[in-house]
C-alpha cells in the first residue's frame, strides 16, 4: 500500500516531507530546496520501496510543478544527506537512473569530493543552486560523514539528527563538541542569520524532558519541529554538565545520549 508523504511549504521554494509513521516510525523529516539551476533533496527517508514510500514520485511532482512557474532545460536535481545512517538514505536507490540527477555518496571521501570541503570538518564550503547559496558545515559527532546546511535565502539551518527535538546520540564526543562549537560560530559571525534550526526528527514531547520511546507510531503531543538558535547554546552547555546513570543528559526539548 502506498503512503503518501506529508508535504508542508515553508517558502515558494522550500519544502518540508515527512515520513509518516504510518510508513516507519522513524518519521523522518526530508527538504526539498529550488534554486534557478537545481533543486536540492536533503535525505531519502527509512524506506527503499517506493511502493510503500513514493518519495520520488513526490519529488517529481514537485520538480514538474516548480518547473511550470520557473521553466528551465535540463533542470538537475542534487540528492545529499545529513549523514548515513539508514533511516535518511534508505530511498537512494530511488533516484538511481534519474536524469540529470546526482545522488551523493555518504562516505566521508564521497562527501568531501563531492561539496570540495578542504581541511575536513574545519571549515564550511558553499553550494550554489543558481540563484541560492546553501552553506555546508561539516557535523561529525553523531555519525562520522555528517553535514549540516546552511540555506541563505530563509536562514534555516538544516541540523539533521545532530540538534532535534528529540534524543541526540553522541558517538563520538570530541568531535560533536567539536561540531556544537562550529555552528555557534558560524551562527555568530554568519550573515545573513540563522533564523531557526530544522532537524530531521520529533521525538520529544510537550511534557519538558520527557521523550517518545523508540519505536513509538503515535504522537499526539510531540514538539514542533522548530527549535531557536539559542538552543544551540543549550547543546554546548548540557555538554559539560554531569551524565545520568543511563548515559544522558536530560534537557527540556532534548536529550544528549552518550553512545561512544
Amino acid at each position: 500500500m502506498s503512503i503518501p508523504l506529508e508535504v508542508t511549504r515553508l517558502s515558494d521554494s522550500t519544502i518540508q516531507l515527512r515520513q509518516p509513521k504510518a510508513a516507519h516510525w522513524e518519521a523522518p523529516f526530508l527538504f526539498l530546496l529550488f534554486g534557478t539551476e537545481r533543486a536540492l533533496l536533503l535525505d531519502t527517508g527509512a524506506s527503499a520501496d517506493a511502493e510503500h514510500l513514493p518519495l520520488r514520485e513526490t519529488v517529481d511532482a514537485l520538480i514538474d510543478e516548480w518547473l511550470r512557474t520557473h521553466p528551465r532545460p535540463d533542470y538537475e536535481l542534487v540528492v545529499a544527506h545529513t549523514h548515513a545512517h539508514g533511516d535518511h538514505i534508505a530511498a537512494d536507490g530511488q533516484f538511481a537512473g534519474r536524469p540529470r540527477t546526482t545522488v551523493v555518496g555518504t562516505t566521508i571521501d564521497e562527501v568531501i569530493a563531492f561539496f570540495g570541503f578542504d581541511g575536513w570538518p574545519a571549515h564550511p564550503v558553499q553550494l550554489q543552486l543558481g540563484d541560492r547559496d546553501i552553506d555546508a558545515i561539516p557535523g561529525p559527532g553523531h555519525e562520522p560523514s555528517a553535514v549540516v546546511f546552511f540555506d541563505r535565502e530563509t536562514g534555516i539551518l538544516f541540523t539533521g539528527d545532530t540538534i532535534c527535538p528529540g534524543r541526540l546520540y553522541i558517538r563520538d564526543r570530541a568531535a560533536f563538541r567539536a561540531t556544537i562549537d562550529r555552528l555557534v560560530a558560524f551562527r555568530d559571525t554568519g550573515a545573513p542569520r540563522v533564523t531557526v534550526l530544522l532537524g530531521s526528527h520529533v521525538e520529544m514531547s510537550t511534557t519538558p524532558g520527557a521523550d517518545y520511546p523508540a519505536g513509538t507510531v503515535d504522537q499526539p503531543d510531540e514538539l514542533p519541529l522548530d527549535l531557536p538558535p539559542t538552543v544551540l547554546d543549550e547543546v554546548r552547555q548540557a555538554l559539560d554538565d554531569e551524565i545520568d546513570p543511563s548515559g544522558n543528559v536530560v534537557r527540556d526539548r532534548f536529550i544528549l545520549s552518550y553512545k561512544d
